[in-house]
């Protein structure tokens, strides 16, 4: 059974939340996969925040990670940024643009720190001033 354990470091606060949910993105590491809730997304020019809390997967490493973003994100373009420790700008190590793919894969080793977050990031259309979607997820390796 995949081991996900839930962080508390970082806690996004709703903010103008409604029912309606966001879509999520699928990452597969291994035998491990998790779908990945957004904590905030525009659709049709309206933005939402939504309270999530990062989930953190235990991972070994050089093993590969695969990300896989629905069709309405692709189409519109995105990104992922790694984070070291935190999700705070200081802790931005690097940013993967990847354009309107569906996928993309990379290694658990990519990235120097043991503990480090990757946010899959949404290009941000017109309508939505400047709020794009974003999923976090985070990695401790082995």
């Amino acid at each position: 059974m995949p081991l996900a354990v839930r962080t508390t470091a970082l806690v996004l606060l709703a903010a103008g939340c409604s029912s309606d949910s966001a879509p999520t993105v699928a990452v597969t590491v291994g035998d491990q996969q998790m779908d990945v809730e957004a904590t905030q997304y525009c659709a049709d020019g309206e933005g939402k925040r939504y309270s999530v809390t990062p989930q953190v997967l235990q991972v070994d490493p050089d093993t590969t990670i695969l990300i896989e973003v629905p069709a309405e994100v692709a189409v519109s373009g995105w990104s992922f940024q790694v984070f070291g420790q935190g999700l705070a700008d200081e802790d931005l190590i690097g940013e993967v643009d990847v354009g309107q793919e569906a996928s993309y894969e990379l290694s658990t080793s990519d990235a120097v720190p043991a503990a480090y977050y990757i946010v899959i990031v949404q290009d941000s259309g017109e309508r939505c001033e400047g709020l794009a979607g974003a999923w976090p997820i985070g990695f401790l390796r082995r």
